[in-house]
């Protein structure tokens, strides 16, 4: 195909593509590139990016890529439910807002896109890889409201699942189990998985350790030198 990119099968009939090592070399180099350049942006247009806040949210998507291996199921052909990996990736736009958590999400999925790639249209890559994991950043619209976290990380996995849905009704169709329509053959498909890590990752942080956990982490996140601000409930 290309010096960056190869046709493969895809095992069930179909044609996928796959980066080559300098494809996957380009892909790293544009992901750090991508993410220093959209935290000086940042910094530039808002006056509110710190080196302490560069470090927590590349500590979540450090954290949040070794979680989305932990698969505790995973489809064939594409969609599994992790270990809370997006629930990680959802804590930066909790801490600073939409525009870091869209930064963060936007960095994760460039690096799904390198250690887990499922391409098959230019389009579907932009879709699964690019938009569906910049929305989680909506997890930061009401980081200072009560149950904050909480609420913001549903509409996160909701706008998540809303690209998912799109993908896979556009390009995935064909694989629809018998009977099933494109359109709902989506909406289930990616309803079992992203619901269900959903459900599982509702149930945990509403254990009472593990929301002054979370909320201890937060105060750690946007403090100021040793001056915390005060926290609201998860």
């Amino acid at each position: 195909m290309s010096f960056f990119i190869e046709q493969a099968d895809d095992g069930y009939g179909g044609v996928m593509y796959n980066f080559t090592s300098a494809g996957n070399i380009a892909l790293i180099i544009g992901v750090i590139a991508l993410f220093a350049l959209s935290m000086l942006l940042l910094k530039k247009k808002i006056h509110k990016i710190s080196e302490q806040q560069l470090v927590f949210t590349a500590m979540a998507i450090a954290l949040g890529t070794v979680l989305s291996n932990l698969k505790l199921f995973h489809f064939p052909t594409g969609g599994s439910i992790t270990l809370f990996s997006m629930l990680i990736i959802c804590l930066p736009g909790y801490w600073y807002g939409f525009g870091v958590g869209s930064m963060c999400g936007l960095t994760y999925g460039l690096l799904q896109l390198i250690l887990d790639p499922y391409v098959v249209h230019p389009l579907q890559l932009v879709i699964d890889y690019l938009l569906a994991f910049t929305v989680l950043g909506l997890s930061g619209v009401l980081k200072d409201k009560k149950n904050g976290l909480t609420i913001g990380y549903i509409l996160a996995v909701i706008g998540r699942y809303v690209c998912a849905v799109l993908s896979g009704w556009v390009f995935f169709g064909s694989y629809a189990w018998e009977g099933w329509g494109a359109l709902s053959y989506s909406l289930a498909y990616n309803a079992i998985y992203i619901f269900s890590e959903m459900a599982l990752t509702l149930i945990v942080i509403q254990i009472p350790a593990v929301k002054k956990a979370l909320g201890r982490i937060r105060q750690l996140a946007v403090s100021t030198e040793s001056k915390a601000i005060s926290v609201p409930e998860n």
